[in-house]
């Protein structure tokens, strides 16, 4: 039985478990606040509503929330999430603007990782320094302070 029209992928939703928000929630990490607030902006297309006018989510929706929330992590914006659900609802001829669009993400999550490595090499640098005085190994040297300086 079809129980939607959420064209994801080219694959159409078939009936299985349905999720109340709360439960959508728990399935997928998200607070309640955020999911209430992705459904309001239209990222989360097709969700139907009880006899209380409650939310109801099907597996497919836990699938995209999901999604949603690794592209959040992945730096796009409300904005670039919403371009990016518009190109998935068009279907597989949209799948090369995706991949583009996700190279773009990755190239500058790669330049952020690049300068906490950096970050953590500089402490794990410092730590050692540190330590290596704790231990008097070495004699403590500062560039700040004029007494320290050698």
């Amino acid at each position: 039985m079809i129980t939607g029209k959420f064209h994801r992928e080219g694959v159409i939703a078939m009936a299985g478990k349905r999720y109340t928000m709360l439960q959508a929630c728990r399935e997928t990490g998200m607070t309640y606040e955020a999911l209430k607030y992705y459904c309001n902006e239209g990222l989360v297309p097709e969700v139907t509503r009880d006899g209380a006018n409650r939310r109801v989510f099907e597996e497919y929706h836990i699938k995209w929330i999901k999604d949603l929330t690794c592209l959040k992590k992945c730096g796009l914006s409300i904005k670039e999430m919403k371009a990016y659900l518009s190109l998935c609802l068009e279907g597989p001829s949209t799948i090369k603007k995706r991949k583009e669009m996700l190279a773009e993400k990755k190239k500058a999550l790669q330049k952020e990782k690049k300068i906490i490595e950096d970050s953590l090499a500089y402490i794990d640098q410092k730590q050692d320094f540190y330590q290596s005085v704790l231990d008097g190994k070495i004699e403590y040297q500062s560039n700040l302070v004029a007494r320290y300086r050698k």
